[in-house]
């Protein structure tokens, strides 16, 4: 799989990702994916659709759904009281990070994703959700020893332990999680998780093309 060929740099040194017709950073895109109905919403159940066409497992897709909503619904939904809310950033208010009470729903909401990231990780999203291609490129020159385009499965948890902040034990976890799904559906048959693949999977490239050919598998069937 191919990476994303339309992409701009900026001066300062983050990559706006194009081609879909918007200004959305790639950690929104990579989102998106799971917003199934196109409302900045996404629900544990469109959580749990998303996994379910990218071929995940019932039990994965199940527990995927649960954590994953269960983790980030409260961080983008941020809650300020009546005096947080007079003293807030103007900038905030304005680009509608007001509070929100707490939902038992457990909805994400797209525009704020970049408010739930977390720690222990590799940097490429910067705090705003944009790419960074410096980091992207780090981790191969940093990490990659056997095959310059590819991380082997101890290469990979030799990355996760090195990016890890002490006692940020929520961000290894984190961590953890999302690259050994990620390498669990996509090395390849030599065990190795390609530089390409990796790279669509930041702006959620990867989930449309592993959806499609999902679906085109199972027409042949």
């Amino acid at each position: 799989m191919a990476p994303s060929s339309s992409s701009s740099s900026s001066d300062d040194g983050h990559e706006n990702l194009q081609g879909l017709g918007d200004d959305r950073s790639a950690l929104q895109k990579h989102v998106a994916f799971f917003d199934q109905n196109k409302d900045g919403i996404v629900y544990p159940w469109e959580t749990y659709r998303g996994f379910r066409a990218i071929g995940c497992g019932i039990l994965l897709s199940s527990v995927s759904a649960i954590l994953i909503n269960l983790a980030l619904s409260r961080k983008t939904r941020p809650v300020f009281s009546g005096f947080e809310f007079v003293f807030s950033n103007p900038k905030q208010v304005r680009d509608g990070f007001r509070g929100k009470f707490p939902s038992l729903l457990f909805p994400i909401e797209v525009k704020n994703i970049h408010m739930a990231k977390h720690g222990s990780d590799s940097g490429v999203y910067d705090n705003e959700g944009r790419f960074v291609p410096s980091k992207f490129e780090e981790i191969f020159t940093e990490h990659a020893r056997s095959n310059s385009n590819a991380l082997t499965s101890e290469e990979l948890m030799a990355m996760l332990k090195y990016n890890r902040v002490p006692k940020d034990y929520s961000g290894w976890v984190a961590s953890w999680t999302e690259w050994k799904i990620l390498y669990f559906l996509c090395k390849d048959k030599s065990g190795l998780l390609h530089k390409e693949t990796i790279r669509a999977v930041y702006d959620g490239s990867l989930f449309e093309r592993m959806q499609e050919d999902r679906a085109s598998a199972q027409k042949k069937s």
